[in-house]
């Protein structure tokens, strides 16, 4: 089954480790890791993204369209990157994302694939 572990990290909270310190992540940490999924065959793709100053959130109302800048909500954390992965089961998947390296600032939120089914009867991811 697939799963989408979406990285929550309080962006300010990142930029302010200090490299010396135990639970200052580093880009070749996630990388090391990523590369060890990808060589079980647990990793379909993963991503880290731009800070949250880049997002940009659309909304369709009544027909319009609506661009704010910025993420649809003030949160504390905000969505860093993900992980898609394929695991057997929820735990199988709650194991992978305890060991995502930026679960140690922040949070991993687990969420199964919703695969979608047309009228046809043919699936899809969306």
């Amino acid at each position: 089954m697939k799963y989408l572990c979406l990285v929550y990290i309080e962006e300010k909270k990142l930029a302010a480790a200090s490299p010396a310190e135990p639970d200052a992540l580093k880009d070749d940490e996630c990388i090391a890791y990523d590369e060890g999924l990808r060589k079980r065959g647990v990793c379909l793709a993963s991503e880290a993204l731009q800070p949250v100053e880049t997002a940009t959130t659309v909304r369709v109302r009544n027909g319009k369209v609506s661009i704010t800048d910025g993420p649809f909500a003030e949160t504390k954390e905000q969505l860093a990157g993900f992980y898609l992965i394929d695991a057997r089961d929820l735990n199988e998947a709650i194991q992978v994302a305890s060991k995502i390296p930026p679960a140690r600032l922040g949070s991993i939120e687990v969420r199964p694939i919703r695969e979608l089914t047309s009228s046809s009867g043919d699936k899809r991811m969306y």
